[in-house]
């Protein structure tokens, strides 16, 4: 009698713990909301630039962007505006970039050149966006050197 009554308890216990597991799997799968993160926002860091130019003069800008992670998938372009003044800015050896068409980064550290056409001040920004809709300007303003 006595064993029987072990063979129920260790039954029903059995079955207690087979519900509480299912039930368990059942409640931990019904959040769905599960956090993939899209969004790497980055930080845009420029050496020093003179605070002079003169006409015809080219200036070396150097950019880093800083971020926090390194998601592959994240691609960077560049955009610029001139508020005042005359001149051009480019990327390397390419030609110069329109104003306020966006052209693709081809890295996280890069250099952009701009040269004077004119002999008075110049103000301009530079936009830089990733492909989750992060944006950064900076601005530039260089005075005659002449």
């Amino acid at each position: 009698m006595k064993n029987v009554i072990n063979k129920k308890i260790l039954q029903l216990f059995k079955y207690s713990m087979a519900i509480f597991l299912v039930s368990f799997v059942f409640n931990s799968c019904q959040d769905s909301d599960l956090e993939i993160r899209h969004d790497f926002p980055f930080e845009v860091q420029i050496m020093p630039v003179p605070g002079k130019i003169a006409e015809n003069e080219t200036v070396e800008i150097r950019i880093s962007l800083l971020t926090s992670s390194n998601f592959n998938g994240t691609m960077y372009s560049v955009r610029y505006f001139q508020y005042e003044g005359a001149g051009q800015l480019q990327y390397y050896s390419d030609p110069p970039y329109l104003p306020n068409d966006e052209y693709p980064l081809k890295q996280k550290q890069f250099r952009l050149y701009y040269t004077s056409k004119s002999s008075e001040s110049h103000l301009f920004s530079i936009w830089i966006k990733d492909s989750f809709g992060n944006e950064r300007k900076v601005d530039f303003e260089f005075d005659n050197a002449s």
